[in-house]
């Protein structure tokens, strides 16, 4: 995966030098600010009270106050405005799960982000499973996003226990259909999902869990002479052959594992220098990146498109 680094540039926070008449050595002030941890910095300033309040609300401000080393992406209060979301109708789970969504279990700077996409692991143990939720971290010539649409306004605001990144808008935990959505590389996947039968998109928005097998782009390209000819229903078979039921992570699967799809024929694992699938026509699809973690379901990404035998 690729390292995190910031479009923007450092803080820099300059001290003015106050000279003052003193009577005696007590009368002296250390024009040094303390340092301050995550949750400090947040309650001292005020555009992120609504932040505060929330975190105090279900008792997070003792963790952004403790040991360790965090990441925050950071609405302020005209964030949470402009996101539509009434906190007062979530419950104390709810706002967990979605102030955790903003938590990455490491100091992660902007030096540390390169351009092009990569995924963070969050705080948020509400996958299936109690597995930790995904986040997308794009980084273009013009800005820095989190999960295609939010954007980081200011960053490296430095604490004793991490990092804080100002964002303009509430992350809220995605779905399968939602992280496929957000990527740019997913485009021709999520308009396939739309055309075909069944009501995919709905479906996979559902409870699942489901393992998504995701092609890029670039693997429906390789085949658009052949998904053109196909109606909706042979869609629907090419759709869910890359579909598996549960939540399968990369550490469970082994090497020659069979895995039965919601197409209802079967896929082939292989793990050898890199992790391949093989369809039921013999052709092979590189992994390209796993363990994507949506709240129904996990996405594991490929370079080609899976074809069933059934057409």
């Amino acid at each position: 995966m690729k390292k995190i680094n910031f479009l923007f540039g450092f803080l820099f926070l300059g001290l003015m030098a106050t000279s003052f008449l003193a009577c005696n050595d007590d009368d002296n002030v250390d024009p040094t600010p303390e340092p301050q941890s995550i949750a400090q910095t947040a309650a001292n300033d005020p555009q992120f009270s609504t932040l505060v309040a929330a975190l105090q609300r279900v008792n997070l401000v003792g963790v952004l106050d403790g040991a360790g080393s965090f990441t925050v992406f950071a609405p302020t209060n005209a964030a949470f405005q402009a996101s539509g979301v009434n906190l007062d109708a979530l419950t104390d789970e709810q706002l967990t799960e979605v102030l955790l969504y903003h938590v990455l279990g490491a100091e992660v700077a902007s030096t540390d982000l390169q351009e092009g996409q990569t995924y963070a692991t969050t705080a948020a143990e509400t996958g299936p499973g109690n597995t930790q939720l995904s986040i997308l971290i794009e980084k273009t010539a013009a800005a820095v996003k989190i999960n295609g649409s939010v954007n980081v306004t200011a960053a490296d605001i430095d604490a004793t226990n991490g990092v804080i990144h100002v964002i303009d808008n509430v992350i809220l935990p995605l779905d399968v259909v939602g992280h496929a959505a957000a990527n740019s590389n997913f485009t021709s996947l999520v308009s396939t999902l739309g055309a075909a039968s069944g009501d995919l998109v709905n479906v996979l928005s559902g409870d699942g869990p489901f393992t998504v097998f995701a092609p890029v782009n670039s693997a429906f390209e390789e085949i658009s002479d052949v998904t053109a000819t196909l109606d909706a229903d042979q869609l629907a078979k090419v759709l869910t052959y890359h579909v598996v039921a549960g939540n399968v992570r990369s550490t469970a699967l082994t090497d020659g594992m069979m895995a039965g799809t919601v197409n209802g024929e079967q896929i082939t694992i292989n793990i050898g220098e890199n992790v391949t699938i093989t369809d039921a026509n013999g052709n092979e699809s590189t992994v390209l990146l796993t363990d994507v973690q949506a709240t129904n379901g996990v996405i594991h990404v490929l370079s080609k498109v899976l074809i069933p035998s059934d057409l």
